[in-house]
Parts: structure tokens; sequence; C-alpha cells
């Protein structure tokens, strides 16, 4: 606690606290097919599928921007960039995050958390240029952008290696 002086007449506003904290869930999926890059947190991976979309189908930047979305009350990537637009067609995604984040009213973003989902290719050495391009397109430090791969030890679609999937959860101070 700390105490107060009769004699300190500074008032307390509410521009003087922090904003409000609040967390946004995002997910996606997109499946694989031949004849397409496969382009996760914008970077080009070398494999002999990509993930098929309206956009360029990057489906960790789409999970990341619904959270952001989700966190400001303001719908989904659909609501935004539909999917029936040619200005969108073959979209790179991480333009469009750099748009998400101008529409987003918020002070600062304080953390992004993504889970990328995918039996093949291994994407271990490409995490942290994944991380780079997240924290410059959001205008944030690297070290608020934590991103992470993960398998389905051989089950479903993704085990099956027919998709990739990314969940992601963002922490903003609005």
């Amino acid at each position: 606690m700390v105490k107060g002086k009769h004699d300190n007449i500074k008032i307390t506003r509410k521009e003087d606290l922090p904003g409000e904290t609040v967390v946004g869930n995002g997910f996606d999926v997109h499946r694989l097919v031949e004849g397409r890059k496969l382009i996760l947190c914008g970077v080009e991976i070398p494999y002999d599928l990509g993930l098929f979309g309206h956009s360029d189908a990057d489906v960790a930047a789409h999970a990341l921007m619904d959270s952001i979305l989700g966190a400001m009350g303001m719908g989904d990537i659909g609501r935004h960039f539909p999917d029936n637009d040619d200005n969108y067609k073959n979209a790179d995604s991480m333009k469009l995050l750099a748009s998400v984040k101008e529409m987003a009213d918020y002070q600062r973003i304080v953390n992004v958390d993504i889970t990328i989902v995918a039996e093949k290719p291994k994407l271990m050495n490409y995490i942290d240029d994944m991380e780079t391009n997240i924290a410059k397109a959001l205008d944030i430090s690297e070290d608020s952008v934590n991103i992470k791969a993960t398998t389905t030890e051989g089950l479903g679609f993704i085990g099956n290696k027919e998709g990739i999937a990314a969940l992601a959860t963002c922490t903003i101070i609005k």
C-alpha cells in the first residue's frame, strides 16, 4: 500500500491507467494441394504441397488475424477479407495482418502465441523467420512473439498429411 498525502493534489484520471487487457483466440485450417506454395507466417517453406485458399492460405497468419479481431470484438477475417472478393485473390497474408493491426484500435499487443499443427514438413528451422515476420507486421518486439509447431502423431486429416491447422492467442491492451 502507498500512503497518500493531503498536499498531493494529483487526480488520477482514466487515461493515467493502463487500458483494459483483452485476450483473443483464433483457429484456421487449410487442406494441402499440389500446385500451391506453402507459406506460413510469411515464410515460404520448401514442400511439394501447398495450402489451398483464396489468398496465399497462410493458415498461421489467418489464425492470428482472427485472434486479434476477436480480442477487439471485430468479428473474423471473413468479414474483413471475404473469400469471394477478387481484391484478396492470392493476397499476401502478412499485408492483411498489417491491415488488421491498423484497423484494430488498441494501445499495444503484449503477446502473440501461435501453434502450427502439421505432420509434414518439419518446421523447426523456419520458426525464427516466422517470428521475425509476425513481429515486423505487427510492429512489436520479437520477444512478444512465440511460435511453435507440433504434429497429431499420425492421427486424423493432419496426420494423414491432408491439411495444416493453426491456433493463435493474443493478449492486447485496449
